[in-house]
């Protein structure tokens, strides 16, 4: 049986490295990102057993993405984008260019939000607007369909939105790469929206 290997990614890297050493388990396998930042930092990456080695990553730090076939050129796009900007991602597929059903990455990724797995997901299909509809049958999800930066800080800032969905073959991947940014900076604004996003929840129930 397969043992599947730990993915060290850029996000994972700690603020300094004790005598220069960064210490990875036994057959982690680090991404070309984080191999490259651990370099430039003039850091030896060291093997060691599991319990000596740097933490695994934070949840709220961690970005779950997952695409299908109409998605997957942007998922592949996004992915290095998301972890320069300081997060792990776990990716949930698809792994080609293949044709695929869209519920099933889009409830992984949903499945990995509610779970505490994940602190946000991302989801690309052709429109974006089928795993919007399957996130938002998975308890615990408020998964927003955003075509641009206004949408994207408004599902945040109003709706807290938790898992944003994206049209991999209706926008340009570098309006794609703005709307990623932005929904990922901007915060639930609370207030008068909180009572309403309570409302949104109860209905999981």
């Amino acid at each position: 049986m397969a043992v599947k290997r730990r993915i060290i990614t850029l996000a994972d890297l700690p603020e300094c490295a004790e005598g220069g050493e960064f210490r990875v388990p036994y057959d982690a396998v680090l991404t070309p990102l984080a191999r490259d930042e651990a370099a430039r930092r003039g850091w030896r990456v060291r093997e060691v057993p599991e319990g000596e080695a740097a933490p695994p990553p934070n949840p709220a730090r961690t970005i779950a993405l997952g695409a299908d076939h109409g998605g997957f050129a942007m998922k592949q796009y996004l992915k290095p984008l998301l972890e320069r900007m300081g997060f792990a991602v776990k990716d949930f597929g698809v792994y080609e260019e293949k044709t695929a059903d869209y519920p099933d990455q889009a409830a992984a990724v949903a499945r990995a939000v509610a779970g505490g797995e994940a602190g946000f997901g991302i989801i690309i299909d052709g429109a974006g607007i089928g795993s919007c509809m399957v996130a938002n049958k998975i308890p615990g999800v408020r998964a927003a369909l955003c075509y641009d930066k206004a949408t994207a800080r408004n599902s945040r800032e109003h709706n807290n939105a938790n898992v944003l969905t994206l049209g991999g073959q209706l926008i340009p991947f570098e309006l794609a790469a703005e709307i990623a940014a932005v929904w990922l900076n901007t915060s639930f604004a609370g207030g008068r929206h909180q009572k309403r996003v309570e409302k949104i929840d109860a209905l999981d129930k």
